[in-house]
């Protein structure tokens, strides 16, 4: 279900005629072949051309053909250069290193590094605590991934994920002021991994998995939350579970239930799903139904992993098998963390009057949200070209915000749940169907999520 979106936007550079006319034909030919125009500037003229860059939100590579196709066929009308909007940003990597000193003179050197330098080693030394308030420590979180599950991509590896890694890097900057690096490592071997992150954690006060697959996931933040004395976050899993939890809060609120009575069903039993349903079995929902590739979750399947038999054990109380479509029939909640086009309207229909859809599947979502409004109440996805996303961003920063200002040294589900009330609480009286959560650019989201995370670690003793 690809759309046109900022997500592929194109600049175009054009020679034409300077006639009265070459303006409306230039838009005209992109409107025609499904072209979003958003920007029209005229960079150079002359008596017999004039030069115009023309951008575009465009849908995919082919798209783009057709779009400067179109504009070449224009009589008169030559197409320069074509320019990928989103290569540009990129160009050079997302991220830079600025110091917090100023070097002025022999006088800061000698303060800044040696020999001064030395006296602040030997004060770390006689107590470690102090990294916390004498170096980068205290602000700094490592976000780490071995490139196995990098956003719908797959195993693109370590390289292929570090421009992933650096945006989320610049997300933790502007939205908490976290000093966050990549972490890119060339091993998938869950040892080695751990190995590795334990050998850099003196750097960080937290470690952030990130697209690292199922199960490996699992056993690597596992152990790495046993063996660390910071906090180790996996945002696929925790970072995604927040928000859905915030906006089924909210979404129930719409539609007048209680979770105790509904009914929900999870499509997707991997990173994202686990998580998700872990965290809402706080919640104690009337029923829990899983569904992956081979259809329900129940104790009578033979390819249960240990993650799906620890599913199989604690949701799904009556035991039913079947298909995804079967799971859906009476039920109040769908959330999908899986994959495109798993069902339609006919589907929704079966499920209980006043239905709650959360199709999060990236970029094309489980069923196309137009077909899910036909029957359900509340339709949320993860995309920012319909109502109501789902959105990591809303969760991370605020969390790592409140782990760092706590000076936490574990991260636990009180803080979870602490994140995504708060999170429910921002959209305040402002709450509808089609606003069940704050937008990612609301400044009111992170700050609540840092107070809430904060505090629940100073109940838990988790704090420093």
């Amino acid at each position: 279900m690809p759309v046109p979106g900022p997500g592929y936007s194109i600049t175009v550079r054009v020679e034409a005629p300077p006639s009265a006319s070459a303006a409306g034909d230039l838009t005209s030919a992109v409107g025609r072949v499904g072209g979003v125009l958003t920007a029209f500037d005229v960079v150079e003229s002359h008596a017999d051309a004039i030069v115009v860059d023309i951008t575009a939100n465009v849908s995919n590579a082919d798209h783009v053909e057709h779009v400067t196709d179109a504009l070449d066929a224009l009589p008169g009308v030559r197409v320069r250069k074509v320019s990928d909007r989103t290569f540009l940003m990129h160009l050079g990597g997302k991220l830079s290193v600025s110091p917090k000193v100023q070097l002025r003179n022999r006088d800061d050197l000698s303060r800044a590094y040696t020999p001064g330098v030395a006296r602040v080693c030997q004060a770390i030394a006689a107590n470690p605590a102090d990294a916390r308030r004498l170096t980068i420590k205290r602000n700094t979180v490592a976000v780490v991934t071995d490139g196995s599950a990098v956003l719908g991509l797959g195993n693109i590896g370590p390289a292929a994920a570090l421009p992933v890694m650096e945006g989320k890097a610049a997300l933790f900057k502007k939205f908490a002021d976290v000093d966050a690096w990549p972490v890119c490592l060339d091993t998938q071997d869950t040892e080695e991994i751990i190995k590795i992150v334990k050998a850099l954690a003196p750097v960080y006060a937290g470690i952030n998995l990130e697209d690292i697959a199922a199960p490996r996931c699992f056993e690597i933040e596992k152990r790495l939350r046993e063996q660390l004395d910071i906090p180790v976050f996996h945002d696929d899993q925790h970072g995604t579970a927040i928000v859905v939890l915030a906006a089924l809060r909210n979404a129930l609120r719409v539609v007048g239930k209680e979770i105790e009575d509904c009914k929900v069903v999870v499509s997707g039993a991997g990173a994202a799903g686990s998580a998700i349903m872990r965290l809402l079995m706080h919640k104690k929902p009337g029923d829990i139904i899983a569904a992956d590739i081979n259809g329900i979750v129940h104790l009578g399947r033979s390819d249960l992993d240990d993650n799906l038999r620890w599913l199989a054990e604690n949701t799904n109380k009556d035991n039913v098998s079947g298909t995804l479509h079967d799971a859906l029939v009476g039920a109040d909640v769908f959330i999908g963390v899986s994959a495109p086009n798993l069902f339609g309207a006919e589907q929704v229909a079966t499920m209980a009057d006043k239905a709650v859809v959360f199709a999060l599947a990236n970029p094309d979502p489980e069923i196309d949200p137009l077909e899910a409004q036909k029957h359900a109440a509340v339709v949320a996805t993860g995309r920012s070209d319909y109502p109501n996303q789902i959105n990591n961003v809303l969760a991370f920063p605020g969390v790592f915000r409140g782990l760092l200002d706590a000076q936490a040294h574990e991260i636990t589900d009180d803080m979870l749940i602490a994140a995504a009330n708060a999170i429910a609480d921002v959209v305040d009286d402002r709450l509808n169907a089609s606003y069940i959560v704050p937008s990612v650019f609301d400044s009111a989201v992170a700050p609540a999520v840092a107070e809430a995370v904060k505090a629940a670690a100073r109940r838990s003793g988790a704090a420093g």
